[in-house]
């Protein structure tokens, strides 16, 4: 079993090189779906988060509003620390399980795992190699204002709550630029992925 790493900056388009490296057979492991699923109403995550935040941050349905979360946290540090807390161990306990299970049922299976603050939380320490899907600044904090619908503020302050981009990229086994075409970072995946299942 192969294990990619796949990381990047907010907005830094991740998700269109996962789809990509799925279509071409990869298993995908992917945080943010690990989150939600923590996160789900009376899980121990939950109950941790509505303890810490209060029963405002919930919607008519006592799911998490994560909206909300994310405007209290990306502005005091403290308290995304202790989100952090919260959810990192349990997320990375819950990859750690998936892992297990596809070793087990497709030893030769390459799996991506999508994990935004990979380096954050040390999970490239379980990687064979890490991928960055880098942009550069401006197209960052462009790209963020559009899909979020946020003020150029508040994009600045979500990029600077994780390690910088260029960091990430200094450190990583194979940097995919996504400043360009859809078309160009699905070539630029596609070209990397293969030449990985020819090694």
């Amino acid at each position: 079993m192969k294990i990619i790493g796949l990381t990047g900056g907010i907005a830094s388009g991740k998700s269109t090189v996962t789809k990509t490296l799925e279509k071409l057979g990869a298993i995908i492991i992917d945080s943010d779906e690990l989150a939600h699923s923590i996160m789900q109403p009376y899980k121990p995550a939950w109950n941790d988060i509505v303890k810490l935040f209060g029963t405002e941050i919930l919607n008519s349905d006592e799911t998490i509003n994560r909206d909300l979360l994310g405007q209290i946290v990306f502005n005091d540090a403290k308290k995304l620390k202790e989100l952090n807390q919260i959810t990192h161990w349990r997320i990375a306990e819950r990859y750690k399980e998936d892992l297990r299970v596809i070793k087990k049922e497709n030893p030769n299976a390459i799996v991506v795992m999508e994990i935004p603050l990979l380096y954050e939380t040390h999970a490239e320490r379980i990687c064979d190699e890490v991928w960055v899907v880098w942009v550069d600044r401006e197209t960052q904090i462009e790209r963020l204002m559009k899909r979020d619908n946020i003020s150029q503020e508040d994009a600045i302050k979500r990029i600077e709550a994780q390690m910088d981009l260029d960091e990430k990229a200094s450190m990583a086994d194979v940097v995919i630029d996504n400043r360009h075409s859809i078309e160009t970072t699905i070539e630029a995946a596609t070209r990397n992925y293969i030449e990985r299942m020819q090694t």
